[in-house]
């Protein structure tokens, strides 16, 4: 499970912002953001990096 939707929501940022920013569609983000669908490690390293947040406060529960 990951926290990309809360982290994403807590941040007041879109979805489709962020399909855009990895160049991937929105489907493909709303999957992970949802949990349907898990990153790789490199791209959650992207995630994170595009969101200016440290890869940890996007895995796991808070």
């Amino acid at each position: 499970m990951n926290r990309i939707k809360q982290v994403l929501e807590e941040k007041g940022i879109k979805q489709t912002w962020l399909a855009e920013k990895l160049g991937k569609s929105f489907s493909m983000v709303n999957a992970y953001a949802c949990n349907r669908r898990q990153p790789n490690l490199e791209l959650l390293f992207e995630i994170a990096k595009i969101l200016q947040v440290d890869p940890k406060e996007l895995i796991g529960n808070k």
